[in-house]
C-alpha cells in the first residue's frame, strides 16, 4: 500500500494479525480493531488510535510516543516496556493490562481505568493522572515523581517503595492502599483519604497532609518530619516510633492514636485532640500543646521538657515519671491525673495549674502544695 493508504486506516480490521515490528508512524488508526494481534516492537509514534480496540494485544516494547489513545480499549493488553511518553490515554480502558516497566512520562491518563493493572517499575513522572482509577493496581517501585493524581482512586493499590516525591495527591483515595517505604517527600495530600492505608516506614518529610483522613492508618516508623498535618484526622492511627519532629498537628484529631516512642520534638500540637492517646516514652521536648486535650491519655516516661502546656487538659491522664523540666503549666488541668514519680516538677510550676483536684502526687510535693495552694485541690465548677 502507498503512504496515503498506510496513513488512513480508520476502522481497519487487524484481528489476530501478525504485525511485529510494523511501521504505523503517524497513521490514522481511529477505531481500528487489533484484538489479539501481535504488535511487538511496532512503531506507532504519533499514531491516532482514538477508540481503537487493542484488547489482549501484544504491544511489548512498542513505540507509542505521543500517540493518541483517547478512549482506546486496552484491557489485558501487554505493554511491557512500551514507550508511551507524552501519549494521550485519556479515558482509555487498561483494566488488567501489563505495563510493567513502561515509560509513561508526561502522558495524559486523566480519568483512565487502570484497575488491577500491572505497573511495577513503570515511569509516570509528571504524568496527568487526575481522576484516574488505580483500584487494586500494582505500582511497586513505580516512578510517580511530580505526577498529578488529584481526585484519583487508588483504593487497595500496592505502591510499596514507589517514588511519589512532589506529587499532587489532593483529594486522592488511598483507602487500604499499601504504601510501605514509599517516598512522599514534599507531596500534596490535602483532603486525601488514607483510611487504613499502610504507610509503615514511608518517607513523608515535608509533605502536606492538611485535613487528610488518616483514621486507623499504619504510620509506624514513618518519617513525617516537618510535615503539615493541621486539622488531619489521625484517630486510632498507628504512629509508634514515628518521626514527627517539627510537624504541624494543630487542631489534629489524634484520639486513641498509638504514639509510643514517637518523636514529637518541637511539634505544633496547639488545640489538638489526644483523648486516650498512647504517648508512653514519646519525646515532646519543646512541643507546643497549648489548649490540647489529653483527657485519659497515657504519657508514662514521656519527655515534656520545655513544652508549652498552657491550658492543656490532663484530666485523668497518666503522667507517671514524665519529665517536666522547664515546662509551662499555666492553666493546665490535672483533675484525677497521676503525677507520681514525675521528674523535675516544681511547686512553682504546679502553682500555675488550673486544678489538681484528686490528682496523685508524690507525698512531699503534695503536702507542700496543699499547705501553700489549697485552692488547687478544690473541685472546679462545671463551667470552668
Amino acid at each position: 500500500m502507498d503512504d496515503t493508504e498506510k496513513k488512513d486506516l480508520r476502522e481497519a480490521n487487524f484481528i489476530k494479525t501478525e504485525l511485529e515490528g510494523a511501521d504505523f508512524i503517524e497513521a490514522n488508526l481511529e477505531e481500528a480493531n487489533f484484538i489479539g494481534s501481535n504488535l511487538k516492537g511496532a512503531n506507532l509514534k504519533g499514531a491516532n488510535l482514538e477508540k481503537a480496540n487493542l484488547q489482549v494485544t501484544d504491544l511489548q516494547g512498542a513505540n507509542l510516543q505521543e500517540a493518541n489513545l483517547h478512549r482506546a480499549k486496552l484491557q489485558v493488553a501487554t505493554l511491557y516496556g512500551a514507550d508511551l511518553q507524552g501519549a494521550n490515554l485519556q479515558e482509555a480502558n487498561l483494566q488488567g493490562a501489563n505495563l510493567q516497566g513502561a515509560d509513561l512520562q508526561e502522558a495524559n491518563l486523566q480519568e483512565a481505568n487502570l484497575q488491577r493493572t500491572d505497573l511495577i517499575e513503570a515511569n509516570f513522572q509528571r504524568a496527568n493522572l487526575k481522576g484516574t482509577i488505580f483500584c487494586g493496581a500494582d505500582l511497586q517501585e513505580a516512578n510517580l515523581q511530580e505526577a498529578n493524581f488529584q481526585g484519583a482512586d487508588l483504593q487497595g493499590a500496592d505502591l510499596e517503595k514507589a517514588n511519589l516525591q512532589g506529587a499532587n495527591l489532593k483529594e486522592t483515595n488511598f483507602k487500604r492502599a499499601g504504601l510501605e517505604e514509599a517516598n512522599f517527600q514534599g507531596a500534596e495530600f490535602q483532603g486525601a483519604d488514607l483510611e487504613e492505608a499502610n504507610l509503615q516506614g514511608a518517607d513523608l518529610q515535608g509533605a502536606n497532609l492538611q485535613e487528610a483522613n488518616l483514621q486507623r492508618t499504619n504510620l509506624r516508623g514513618a518519617n513525617l518530619e516537618g510535615a503539615n498535618l493541621g486539622k488531619a484526622n489521625l484517630e486510632k492511627a498507628k504512629l509508634k516510633e514515628t518521626n514527627l519532629r517539627e510537624a504541624n498537628l494543630g487542631k489534629a484529631n489524634l484520639e486513641e492514636a498509638k504514639l509510643k516512642g514517637a518523636n514529637l520534638q518541637g511539634a505544633n500540637l496547639i488545640k489538638s485532640k489526644l483523648i486516650k492517646a498512647k504517648l508512653q516514652r514519646a519525646n515532646l521536648e519543646g512541643a507546643d500543646l497549648q489548649e490540647a486535650n489529653l483527657i485519659k491519655a497515657k504519657l508514662e516516661d514521656a519527655n515534656l521538657q520545655r513544652a508549652n502546656l498552657n491550658g492543656v487538659n490532663f484530666n485523668g491522664t497518666d503522667l507517671q515519671r514524665v519529665n517536666f523540666r522547664k515546662a509551662n503549666l499555666q492553666g493546665a488541668k490535672f483533675e484525677e491525673a497521676n503525677l507520681e514519680g514525675a521528674q523535675h516538677l516544681s511547686i512553682d510550676q504546679l502553682s500555675n495549674a488550673k486544678t489538681l483536684y484528686n490528682a496523685k502526687l508524690d507525698e512531699k510535693l503534695f503536702i507542700k502544695l496543699k499547705e501553700k495552694y489549697p485552692a488547687l485541690f478544690e473541685k472546679l465548677d462545671c463551667c470552668e
